[in-house]
């Protein structure tokens, strides 16, 4: 395993995060046609803590509050609590289901969410607290004094953001900066082989403001390493996922097919050519989902590989700007 500091904090994560979204109850939450159970989950969870990785992403969202469940037990059963970091995310509610009051960013909502993450998680202290979408109906002075809030508490030690436009990022940013209080520190954004709008400005402006960067779907969702015709669980049943990429498939697919030919070059799998362009891209820390432990086999194996000048090109020269996916 490999290592970084996440942007300008102290943090040392794996250069790979754990995404839990397929961890998850599956008669609980929108994506339960393709999800792992406990006991599945579990068995990722512990290849991940052996092979190094330290780093791992969930939200409340994620089977309704039961992604947050699978993981904070299986860390409590198998590691240390300071030897992990571990990152959740809030907007959609407190996972209960228990109504309007605490779904999005304001105070309200913010704390009662806050509260639930921690007792499903088995922790005292969130690592990560990431906002997962702008919200559009509280102003982000509150927003941002209740997260300053948690930090000062004890209850969160750092703040990420995710989904939004640069521009709603900056201004929280200025705003936090304005009154002194903590500003976030990590993007989780949506980049990709083929999705690289954020190339224009939002990933400029984190690395010039030194915020780390730990991109959610690195891997389109599966789409960058297999053929596109090839058919899985996933690929049947999350719509999610179909809203972000069938609209461009016949852009996409050509890039998928150069990624085939690079790995075949190379000798090396399709996800390790996607993963070192990640990192060659100056991604911190890419949250890839696992629902095979071969995967994470496959994942690691990445460590080492660079790609060419000539093969970035090559991978990059077919992109065409898409519709935004992700800021609402």
């Amino acid at each position: 395993m490999e290592y970084t500091k996440l942007g300008q904090t102290g943090l040392e994560v794996s250069k790979l995060c754990l995404g839990c979204m397929s961890f998850s109850d599956p008669n609980r939450g929108f994506h339960a046609g393709w999800v792992l159970d406990e006991e599945a989950s579990r068995k990722i969870i512990k290849k991940a803590l052996d092979a190094g990785i330290n780093f791992f992403d969930t939200a409340n969202i994620y089977g309704y509050g039961s992604s947050e469940e699978i993981l904070g037990q299986a860390l409590k059963d198998f590691t240390n609590r300071e030897e992990v970091v571990i990152a959740t995310k809030l907007f959609f509610g407190d996972g209960s289901g228990s109504g309007r009051n605490t779904t999005k960013l304001s105070r309200k909502a913010i704390f009662a969410q806050v509260e639930a993450s921690l007792k499903r998680l088995q922790t005292d202290y969130i690592d990560i607290l990431y906002i997962h979408r702008w919200d559009y109906d509280t102003p982000i002075e509150e927003t941002m004094a209740a997260l300053n809030d948690l930090v000062r508490a004890g209850k969160v030690l750092y703040l990420g953001a995710s989904a939004m436009y640069t521009w709603q990022f900056q201004k929280a940013q200025y705003i936090a900066e304005k009154k002194g209080w903590t500003k976030f520190s990590v993007m989780q954004n949506h980049y990709n082989l083929l999705y690289r709008e954020d190339e224009r400005e939002m990933i400029p402006f984190c690395k010039d403001s030194g915020v780390g960067l730990a991109p959610y779907s690195p891997l389109a969702a599966g789409r960058v390493v297999r053929d596109w015709s090839a058919e899985t669980a996933r690929s049947q049943t999350d719509e999610v996922a179909k809203s972000k990429y069938d609209a461009t498939e016949a852009e996409d697919r050509l890039i998928v097919e150069r990624v085939a030919q690079l790995a075949e070059k190379h000798g090396k799998s399709r996800a390790q050519v996607a993963l070192a362009w990640l990192w060659q891209k100056g991604i911190d820390a890419p949250i890839v989902g696992v629902t095979k432990e071969k995967y994470l086999d496959d994942f690691v194996g990445a460590f080492g590989f660079e790609l060419s000048a000539e093969d970035v090109a090559f991978l990059d020269e077919l992109y065409r700007p898409h519709a935004i996916v992700g800021a609402l």
